[in-house]
């Protein structure tokens, strides 16, 4: 299995590779890792891949995958329209 081909992270496009050489340098939290590599931080925000990197730093550091944390979500945001704080700002006067 090339790890290249195989991707962990639809929506940032990490593959397995990229994770494997995260952890080879040292970064085994899925914190560090979604710091590092965005993992987690796309659409779905890690429902898709959540759990296969928990699998893999549990795999890594030898432990249960019980024992690894997942990552702290965050809402998505979204663009607001300069305009559209205006007329707020208007509103309120």
């Amino acid at each position: 299995m090339n790890k290249n081909n195989v991707i962990i992270c639809r929506c940032e496009d990490v593959t397995l590779q990229e994770l494997h050489d995260v952890l080879e340098e040292g970064y085994t939290t899925f914190e560090d890792v979604k710091r590092i590599l965005r993992i987690g931080m796309g659409p779905c925000q890690a429902s898709t891949c959540g759990l296969l990197v928990q699998q893999e730093i549990a795999k890594f550091l030898g432990t249960s995958v019980k024992n690894i944390e997942t990552h702290v979500t965050r809402p998505l945001t979204m663009g607001v329209k300069l305009g559209k704080i205006k007329e707020a700002a208007d509103d309120e006067s």
